[in-house]
């Protein structure tokens, strides 16, 4: 008799856990404009992004061709992955001191896993990610971007 007791309150438990389910399914059927599947491609203009989502890396540049990389290469230590690579050089200042200036900050896109520790261990706040997110390639060599543009320098108010 105790396991029959059983088998019916199973039965009921299972019921119950379905009913569960189907409301919170029931309540979107229900409630269609409160959806938050977006339409891709037809509305690429309105697609609405979360605050921490994390598209592509960027450096981003000021209207000089200036940036605020120091080239110090933390980014590129604390990359899980090594998808950040740094190549710079040395030079002399006016004043007699050694310098370090970037001469490429390598990004592999298809090496990141967006986890975002090379953003928020850089000092002077020179990466950032974007909100793009078409990146679709017909070869794996267009996934390497280089950060910096042709010709930038460093912004003049950046510490090293």
């Amino acid at each position: 008799m105790k396991s029959f007791l059983n088998y019916i309150a199973e039965i009921f438990k299972g019921i119950w856990s379905l009913l569960t389910g189907m409301k919170v399914t029931a309540k979107y059927f229900f409630t269609p404009w409160r959806n938050v599947t977006q339409q891709y491609p037809e509305n690429r203009d309105k697609l609405v992004f979360g605050e921490r989502y994390r598209g592509e890396l960027v450096m981003p540049h000021n209207e000089s061709n200036e940036h605020a990389c120091t080239g110090c290469g933390i980014c590129e230590l604390n990359c899980p992955n090594g998808s950040i690579e740094i190549i710079s050089k040395s030079i002399m200042t006016e004043e007699g001191k050694k310098k370090r200036i970037i001469d490429l900050h390598i990004y592999h896109l298809g090496m990141c896993t967006f986890c975002n520790l090379c953003v928020r261990s850089c000092p002077s706040d020179a990466i950032s990610f974007t909100h793009s997110f078409e990146h679709a390639y017909w070869d794996r060599k267009t996934m390497t971007k280089v950060l910096n543009q042709p010709g930038s320098k460093i912004m003049a108010n950046v510490k090293e």
